[in-house]
């Protein structure tokens, strides 16, 4: 049986992946994939079957445990923002050579325009590179479905599929059919060729022939995928390949029907011979993609030399920031200008109507008094650096603290605050938060420990996982601990409280870790202001007794 559901991007998938018998998701919060583990955590189906739904320390960790459970038969997801695939390439890229047992669904969501990330990364280069193939959905259905069509083609090749998201797909809502009868999960059953799972030289070599092999399966496969399709156009002067999301801007344009041929993708590898068929039949080929030219990169080894290919590489698409209607509108009348006499009326781009507004700290947020008690320690040093890092703490950079000089990646902070000490700068300070230290901190201050590098390391603590919206952090309650485990000296180790009333405190304490021939470490703690208030609603009132 089946039913509607009005769903994001993100839950169609989740629900799609329940009820195709999923046993485990795995995942680190990052924007716009989080609300994938947060559906599954929430729905009732995987409380019943006690699915596997917590958070994991990082996103290496937690494709690793998605892989485990692959290899024992049972079907899993693992979910994570573009610059998380980063974090898990080195796992990512040897599961290819692995292969998956159970099926296996990497759900990465890509942000174009950098609404909440460090750079517009096209997360399609690493399926590529890894010989993986992966799924683009262009409308949430398709997102919905093909979680049930994913896991089965993993399991038909026996290798991880790419689910791959962009923002707009995942963080906006349509009414979706789904089925209300799940699957029922996998039994356990270890896979018949055990060798390949373990990458020594002598395997390995065996495994990438027959890796290679797969590949052209695949390609095969792409061919007959029911998300590519081949759709005849009257006009044949242009014809279009377009994928993805971009897929429903370009119907939105023509909702009489579009006059061109279309090659539309969503699977890849690319459809070849599709892609051929239209090259063949039309004098001009546009290529409109989410993200990097991907596909248009790759048209030069399937079309003649001679092809007039249009797309970002000429400038007729924007080659920056998400695409919408009016941007795939423009991109269509660089190409055929008889196409402004149907252009709608003009709308305005958000920065022309609206006052601009960064991001700022939340009120009553520690982050705040961490960064106003280190700007008046600092004030007194001429070359003082503060080296940041991911999390809603990154926001001291912006006025009125403007605290920190570097922010690159996770766990960035305290390495390259090592490394600037190590070229002579002092004070060499690192803010980093509690969720970012226990996903990729750790080895940066194991580094420092063995060195006593005259670094200040301060963790601004909040009890959570902030910028997401409040997921559990993998170290609540055991910063210190780690701290101690990993060799830090412990009279060299402060916890304090970052509230206003200790102000002069946490000036006294970071002076005098700065003024330390070595390395200090201060954890100063103080619960999110909006996850506390989630917990005083929760608890309710209180009562006179």
């Amino acid at each position: 049986m089946k039913m509607k559901k009005l769903l994001l991007g993100d839950e169609a998938f989740a629900l799609g992946a329940i009820n195709a018998g999923l046993s485990g998701a795995y995942g680190y919060p990052g924007t716009p994939s989080t609300e994938i583990m947060e559906y599954v955590q929430a729905n009732s189906i995987a409380k019943e079957r006690g699915i596997h739904s917590h958070w994991s320390s990082n996103e290496k960790t937690a494709f690793e445990e998605a892989l485990g459970m692959s290899y024992a038969g049972k079907r899993s997801i693992v979910t994570m923002k573009h610059v998380g695939l980063n974090a898990s390439a080195d796992a990512f890229v040897n599961s290819g050579m692995t292969g998956a047992n159970g099926g296996m669904l990497v759900a990465v969501a890509d942000d174009p325009s950098m609404h909440s990330s460090q750079n517009e990364q096209d997360s399609r280069f690493y399926g590529d590179f890894a010989f993986i193939p992966e799924l683009e959905p262009s409308d949430q259905q398709e997102a919905y479905d093909m979680a049930s069509y994913g896991f089965k083609l993993s399991e038909k090749f026996e290798i991880p599929v790419v689910i791959r998201f962009v923002t707009r797909l995942s963080h906006s809502r349509a009414t979706v059919e789904v089925d209300t009868d799940p699957e029922n999960e996998n039994c356990i059953h270890f896979p018949k060729d055990g060798k390949r799972w373990v990458l020594m030289p002598g395997n390995s070599r065996i495994r990438y022939k027959e890796l290679i092999k797969v590949y052209e399966d695949l390609e095969k496969e792409s061919e007959k995928s029911p998300f590519n399709v081949y759709i005849p156009g009257k006009d044949q002067s242009l014809g279009i390949i377009v994928s993805g999301i971009a897929y429903n801007y370009l119907k939105e344009l023509f909702p009489q029907g579009i006059p061109y041929p279309i090659v539309k993708i969503s699977q890849y590898p690319l459809p070849k011979e599709m892609i051929k068929r239209l090259a063949s039949e039309c004098k001009e080929i546009l290529v409109i993609e989410e993200g990097q030219p991907f596909i248009e990169q790759k048209l030069r080894g399937i079309m003649d030399a001679s092809a007039n290919i249009r797309g970002k590489l000429d400038g007729s698409l924007v080659r920056t920031g998400e695409l919408n209607p009016d941007r795939v509108m423009d991109c269509l009348i660089k190409v055929r200008p008889e196409l402004e006499s149907i252009k709608a009326g003009e709308i305005k781009e958000a920065c022309d109507i609206t006052v601009a507004r960064p991001p700022s700290l939340c009120k009553g947020c520690g982050h705040r008094d961490v960064y106003q008690a280190l700007n008046d320690v600092l004030a007194e040093y001429k070359d003082a650096r503060v080296f940041g890092d991911i999390g809603c703490y990154t926001l001291g950079y912006l006025a009125p603290f403007k605290a920190l000089h570097t922010v690159l990646d996770m766990g960035a902070s305290i390495t390259m605050a090592k490394g600037a000490s190590e070229a002579g700068v002092h004070p060499a300070v690192a803010v980093i938060g509690d969720s970012t230290f226990t996903h990729s901190g750790l080895s940066g201050l194991l580094d420092a420990v063995n060195e006593d590098s005259n670094i200040l390391v301060i963790i601004s603590d909040n009890l959570t996982t902030g910028m997401t919206g409040g997921q559990d952090s993998q170290g609540t309650g055991k910063i210190e601990e780690i701290c101690l485990g990993l060799g830090v000296d412990a009279d060299h180790l402060h916890v304090i409280d970052s509230l206003p009333k200790n102000h002069d405190e946490m000036v006294n304490l970071f002076k005098q870790s700065i003024d330390h021939k070595g390395l200090s470490v201060v954890v100063s703690r103080r619960e999110c202001i909006q996850t506390a208030r989630r917990h005083g609603a929760h608890r309710g009132p209180k009562t006179a007794e």
